[in-house]
């Protein structure tokens, strides 16, 4: 039996075929072969086209097929991963009414900030466990304001995964998950939030029907099997966001356990087993993957916006360079790169800074002393120490980080990324064979009851253990207290 696993990205769509008997990914197809382009109508927005999504779903399903012959009968599931926070709005014959705002933009920062007062902080804190920021409501709330016209025609509002499973099975539906991590759940009621809603002016009507997880979420109707070439009635049997999705792909789904990923954006993602929140919402909590009435299972997730996105901005504008080459020209360069700050907050409001939208800096750059090698170094680091600087919130909030896992992808590829996160964090990396799109399989192999949980994971290995190194962490911890001195200059 195979299930087939999509991870809707804003820098591209992944596909995987898992053949869950083995536990072993048979095919893997990245589409579009160059980055998707993310559209910026005005500063510190970001918006993409949901049809392009769908366009790539295409082409990546037709490459997997290609490159593995499997009976179409013999897939038994899909699930979906997708990236968070999105807002797609389609009317009543599921048409969409205006591109999608997406996780990164950051026009409806205010909206949020209002509501935040408006609601009272300890009360959004203790109930949504997090400011309404700018997350789903808050973008919804800025159509409603500044789009009447397109906000009135509305029939469903959903976040990109939802968005997907409905061009496959024709139905709009999201999950529990999904609501919290748009702010529209309330999890003292364990329900959606009617005091978030009423304070908006939303009408519940236009969210989408709640499903599970795991379970049958809908069947592939006959024109997407058509398209895709997949047979007719097949099942979606798991959907969850990009991080969450992430976290339960390297198997972390219990209290303590944490993972990380470092690809356009960063993040630290932790389980906890409390309804916890950071009083400033500089960390923000949304329900895990395998939380239910009788075990709270929440993820408490950190954030960076410039993270991938700066290294390629970099590699962009240095010209005709590999990532690898990058990787090893930065590691030329001394630990610190010679007094060199990369402040990458150029991709959007930062919750870790408590949704101030900076900029990205370079700071004490010298002519005669720096090179590309100390640029390149002084990126990876700084991406490092933003994302340890949202760990040091974490921290504050009893999740104690000791060891995380990670994909063997991404910014994780780079020697050096390694050695600084490890030393810095002062923790054990874990490097596995996985991904997101193979973690939406094997969700979707759960949700169709064809494997336990437990045996879910099978085909999975540790590739590589990275583990701090005392001579180094005090070169990489003082260098990270100099980078937060720059950060507080910065931000006052």
């Amino acid at each position: 039996m195979y299930f087939i696993g999509y991870d809707i990205g804003s820098s591209s769509i992944k596909a995987a075929l898992l053949n869950a008997d083995t536990g072993a990914c048979v095919a893997t197809a990245t589409c579009p072969e160059k980055e998707m382009a993310i559209d910026v109508p005005q500063a510190d927005w970001a918006e993409q086209d949901p049809e392009s999504w769908w366009k790539e779903i295409i082409h990546a399903t037709e490459i997997l097929l290609n490159r593995y012959t499997v009976d179409p009968a013999q897939i038994k599931g899909i699930g979906i991963a997708y990236q968070m926070h999105g807002l797609v709005c389609v009317d009543k014959q599921q048409q969409v009414l205006r591109p999608a705002i997406i996780w990164c933009d950051s026009r409806a920062v205010n909206t949020g900030n209002a509501a935040f007062k408006a609601l009272g902080e300890q009360y959004c804190l203790e109930h949504l466990l997090n400011s309404p920021g700018n997350f789903t409501a808050s973008k919804l709330r800025w159509i409603q304001e500044n789009e009447p016209h397109i906000y009135e025609r509305i029939h469903k509002v959903m976040l990109p995964g939802d968005f997907i499973a409905m061009k496959l099975t024709g139905e709009a539906c999201t999950t529990i998950s999904g609501l919290s991590e748009g702010t529209f759940w309330d999890f003292e009621e364990n329900a959606v939030s009617k005091a978030l809603l009423k304070y908006y002016n939303i009408d519940e009507q236009l969210l989408s029907a709640i499903v599970p997880t795991f379970g049958i979420q809908g069947q592939l109707t006959a024109a997407a099997a058509a398209t895709l070439k997949l047979e007719p009635g097949t099942p979606v049997t798991y959907r969850a966001g990009d991080q969450p999705n992430n976290a339960f792909s390297l198997n972390v789904l219990q209290p303590g356990e944490a993972a990380t990923t470092a690809g356009t954006s960063g993040v630290v993602y932790a389980v906890h087993d409390k309804n916890s929140f950071d009083q400033q919402s500089r960390v923000n909590t949304f329900v895990h993957v395998n939380n239910d009435h009788a075990h709270t299972r929440n993820g408490v997730l950190m954030c960076l916006n410039g993270t991938g996105i700066a290294n390629s901005w970099l590699k962009n504008l240095v010209g005709d360079i590999t990532y690898p080459e990058m990787n090893t020209l930065a590691q030329q360069a001394p630990v610190g790169a010679k007094g060199l700050q990369v402040f990458p907050f150029g991709n959007g409001a930062e919750r870790i800074l408590e949704n101030r939208s900076l900029g990205a800096t370079l700071r004490n750059l010298e002519f005669n002393r720096h090179s590309r090698a100390h640029i390149m170094r002084a990126v990876q680091e700084g991406i490092v120490f933003g994302l340890n600087y949202g760990m040091d919130i974490m921290a504050e909030m009893d999740l104690s980080i000791h060891r995380v896992r990670a994909g063997h992808a991404n910014m994780f590829l780079s020697p050096l990324f390694r050695e600084a996160f490890a030393n810095t964090a002062n923790v054990v990396i874990e490097l596995y064979n996985t991904d997101g799109a193979q973690g939406a399989a094997r969700g979707a192999a759960i949700g169709a009851g064809y494997v336990s949980t437990a045996d879910a994971f099978r085909g999975m290995e540790c590739l590589a253990v990275i583990e701090p190194d005392a001579a180094l962490q005090s070169q990489y911890r003082d260098v990270y207290g100099n980078w937060l001195n720059g950060l507080r200059t910065l931000m006052h």
